[in-house]
Formats: structure tokens, C-alpha cells, sequence
């Protein structure tokens, strides 16, 4: 991991065509501002991982089913 200190107005940039610019801080927060070309995706890491968690909540576990479905028919 890298680790670079930036002031407000400073930037990094990534490969020659994405930049990540600090915007404000304040009160224990930071502002960001990427800009990037469209076909590149920005997201915030904690939606990717609520969606990699509904995903596995979401898929079904053909044998657990299957074991529900027959406790059913039994009753």
C-alpha cells in the first residue's frame, strides 16, 4: 500500500488519465473529487461489498431446497 499526505487542492494521479483530487477536510472528514474517463467505473468499496453479500444471499443452495421441499410434502 501506498501511503501519500495531500493538502486541500492537491492531487495524485493514477496511469496519466485518472486523478484523485482533495477537496476538503473537515471535522474528521475528507472530500474527493475523481475525475476519470467514462468507461472507467468509480464506486465506494462498501457497495461492492453489499452487493457481493445480497449476491450470496440471493443464490440457493439447490440441496438445502430440496430438503425443504420434501419436509413440506411430508406435513
Amino acid at each position: 500500500m501506498l501511503i501519500l499526505t495531500r493538502k486541500v487542492g492537491q492531487s495524485i494521479i493514477i496511469r496519466e488519465d485518472i486523478e484523485i483530487r482533495i477537496l476538503e477536510i473537515d471535522d474528521g472528514q475528507i472530500k474527493l473529487g475523481v475525475t476519470a474517463p467514462k468507461n472507467i467505473s468509480v464506486l465506494r468499496k462498501e457497495l461492492i461489498e453489499i452487493k457481493d453479500e445480497n449476491l450470496k444471499a440471493a443464490s440457493v443452495n439447490k440441496e438445502a431446497l430440496s430438503k425443504i421441499e420434501k419436509f413440506i410434502k411430508k406435513r
